[in-house]
């Protein structure tokens, strides 16, 4: 039976050219949930996620993942999925070749689940097009292709719902409902308030760097 994963921020902060981005976050992610971040631009939701994922150092407090410190015991969250801003891609290969150069840093993955990935996103694996032609909700249904394609624990998503049309939103958001399970943690953040209330069974709300609330939308 699969084990849950846990995420622990603690007392977190971050300061970059003499600001305050993140001041003192203190939260707890558990497998089995969706999480959503809401705020304004600039309230430092990315920032957080970039954080949690190791991107970011931060100045005080820590990230833990299953009690191993994000930084030190380990560079990055193990098996993890993530999309934040734009995804970036070799604009003169296909979807399907930039995927499967991505997977070949890890190995863990061949063909077949690149190709579900794909077609889980409603992109043809097949297709011959490169990623340079690619339209903007194109490269967000590739992005989250990326994501997902290793079936990782924990998945973090900024703003997945960018440049699509209205049956990609449909589409991406029960392929994240799908997803959830008892071994999986997912973040998301979204401007878009219906995506968080179907979605997400925790709300976090940010606002200028700090943790305002922690509440259930259900």
């Amino acid at each position: 039976m699969a084990s849950g994963h846990e995420i622990l921020v603690d007392h977190l902060s971050l300061r970059l050219k003499n600001e305050d981005i993140l001041q003192n976050i203190q939260m707890r992610f558990a497998s089995g949930h969706i999480y959503g971040l809401v705020g304004r631009n600039g309230s430092g939701k990315s920032m957080l996620m970039k954080c949690i994922s190791g991107f970011i150092h931060a100045t005080s407090g820590r990230v833990l993942y299953d009690g191993r410190v994000v930084g030190e015991d380990v560079d990055f969250i193990p098996n993890m999925g993530v999309i934040i801003e734009t995804p970036g891609f070799i604009s003169c290969y296909s979807g399907f070749k930039n995927l499967k150069l991505l997977a070949g840093l890890k190995g863990n993955i061949g063909r077949p689940e690149i190709q579900s990935a794909m077609e889980a996103v409603g992109l043809d694996p097949d297709a011959k097009k490169t990623v340079g032609a690619y339209s903007l909700g194109m490269r967000q249904r590739l992005g989250i292709a990326q994501a997902i394609m290793e079936e990782p624990d924990v998945l973090i998503l900024d703003e997945p719902f960018n440049g699509l049309d209205t049956e990609g939103v449909h589409q991406i958001r029960e392929l994240i409902k799908s997803y959830n399970s008892e071994n999986h943690i997912i973040i998301l953040a979204s401007h878009i308030e219906e995506d968080i209330r179907m979605l997400c069974d925790t709300v976090l709300t940010m606002e200028k760097g700090t943790l305002k609330s922690v509440t259930s939308p259900q």
